[in-house]
Formats: structure tokens, sequence, C-alpha cells
């Protein structure tokens, strides 16, 4: 049974210093970290595996995005643990404009494997995300759905049960709703702020596992929700969804990629994980 869930936000990004900058998977807006983004990855590592060996992860998922596979990496180093991508941790993106394409395809577990050698390629994803992207109230749809089968598929399968800490390591608006859904209390869209490489905590506080895990009768949080004491310059490029662009109380549509008029969107929603056949590098 999983006991405690540590969701993390990736650290700062390249292009927020400039706007010469290449993905080192060539996808489209896949920004690695900036050198102060990886000091700060470094920083999460340390005070994670600082911590008392019975409160350390011992299982790490991470969203598909380079960033965020930067961001845990040395994590994953310092534990001798292997990452498992997980596309239900993906970026959030607003509903794309019509007639302007998709967003991007998520680069599939097997093409990263020479720049993280610690993922693992065998894992399957739980949940694939719309490229045709979300509003606000799919986006938070898409939190309890994806906790509610990923919790479930790891408390079921025997090779994964064994995990009692995990980590996830995702985006800010990610993290706001996964929070959010742990934790049953809406509030938490409208005050949660999270910085760059900060760390939520959340202890299961039920051993009840009737019906779908969620809500704050089965978790709560350990101490405040995105903290930074661990960084040596606290919480930095803090972003809220009240930070969303909104226009006659909808989100701002955003166009897709160029040149990907035509193409499929990706068969998203829960995914059955017993095998690979549902490899994003198929679809």
């Amino acid at each position: 049974m999983i006991k405690t869930i540590y969701i993390a936000r990736h650290g700062f990004r390249l292009n927020w210093q400039t706007n010469i900058w290449k993905s080192p998977t060539g996808y489209p807006r896949d920004p690695p970290l900036a050198s102060y983004g990886d000091e700060q990855a470094a920083e999460l590592a340390t005070y994670l595996s600082s911590l008392p060996e019975d409160q350390r992860p011992t299982a790490i998922y991470s969203s598909p995005y380079y960033r965020c596979l930067q961001t845990v990496n040395p994590t994953a180093n310092a534990l001798d643990l292997p990452i498992h991508v997980e596309h239900g941790l993906s970026e959030w993106y607003s509903p794309v404009k019509e007639g302007t394409g998709l967003h991007p395809k998520p680069v599939p577990a097997e093409k990263l494997v020479p720049f993280f050698d610690r993922i693992d390629p065998s894992y399957s994803p739980t949940f694939l995300v719309t490229r045709k992207g979300e509003s606000v109230p799919d986006l938070y749809r898409r939190g309890e759905e994806f906790l509610a089968a990923f919790i479930q598929r790891l408390e079921r399968d025997t090779s994964a049960s064994r995990h009692e800490r995990i980590l996830l390591v995702t985006h800010a608006a990610t993290v706001i709703t996964l929070a959010q859904a742990l934790l049953g209390d809406e509030s938490i869209r409208r005050t949660l702020r999270v910085g760059c490489c900060t760390l939520s905590t959340f202890d299961r506080v039920s051993d009840s596992v009737d019906g779908v895990p969620l809500g704050n009768s089965v978790w709560a949080p350990r101490g405040n929700l995105a903290i930074a004491d661990f960084l040596t310059n606290g919480v930095e490029r803090d972003w809220g969804m009240n930070d969303i662009e909104v226009l006659d109380g909808v989100v701002v549509e955003d166009d897709g990629v160029p040149g990907t008029q035509g193409e499929e969107d990706v068969a998203f929603g829960v995914q059955s994980w017993g095998s690979n056949s549902q490899s994003l590098s198929k679809m």
C-alpha cells in the first residue's frame, strides 16, 4: 500500500533565460533546464536522499518532458532507482485554436533512454493526455482520473506493491490539480502557488482501500505544500491557477504545433497497462 506521495515541480527552464535554445530531443516545446535548474535538481536530490531511510522514495515517476526528467535524474542516481515515464503527469496545454493543429506529442520512453539511462522502457503509461488541449475542468478531471487509476494500478501490481513511498515529478498546473484530487479540496486551485523544484508531501491517513483512494479522508499534507526550504534561493518562478489568461471567463486557446494539422490525436485517457500495446511510438 502506498503510504506517502511526494510531488515535485521541475527546475528552472532554459527558455526563461534565453530565446536561443534547442530541444535535446528535437521535439517541439520541450526545453531543457538552465544550468541553474540543474543546481536546483541537485539540491532536491540531496534533500530526498538525506531523509531517514524509511522516508525516502522507493519508486520514481516522471512527466515525459525533458525538464522533468532532468530534474529527477540526480535523485534517481542518488537513490539508485529507475525512472518510470508517466504521461498522466504531462504538461497542461489549453485547448488548441481550430485549424492550428495539435499540441506536441510527448517523446516515447524508448527514445528518451539515450538521454537518461535510468528510464525503464518497459513501463507503459497509465494515462495519456489529449493533444487537443484541456479546459480547466478537463485538467482537474484528468488529475482525479489519473490518480485513481494510477494508485489502484500500483496497489494491485505485485511487482510495484512493495513501494510505500513514491515520487512524482511534473509541472506547476499538474501539481495543483494532483494536490486538489488527493485532498478533495477545491480551495487549493485558488490558493496554491508552485515554485521551481518545490516539493509537496502527502501521507495516507486511512488504511481503507475501498472505493477510489482519494479525498481528505485518505490523504493529508505533511506540513505546507510546495516547500522550498532545501533550495538555496527558496521559492522562485512560482505559478498558480490565477495566472491563467482568460477571456470572458474561459481559458484563452493556444496555437497547435505548425505542421500537425491532419495528425490524429492519441488514444487519450486511462490506458491498459498490462503490456506495451499502447506504446506511443506506434500511435
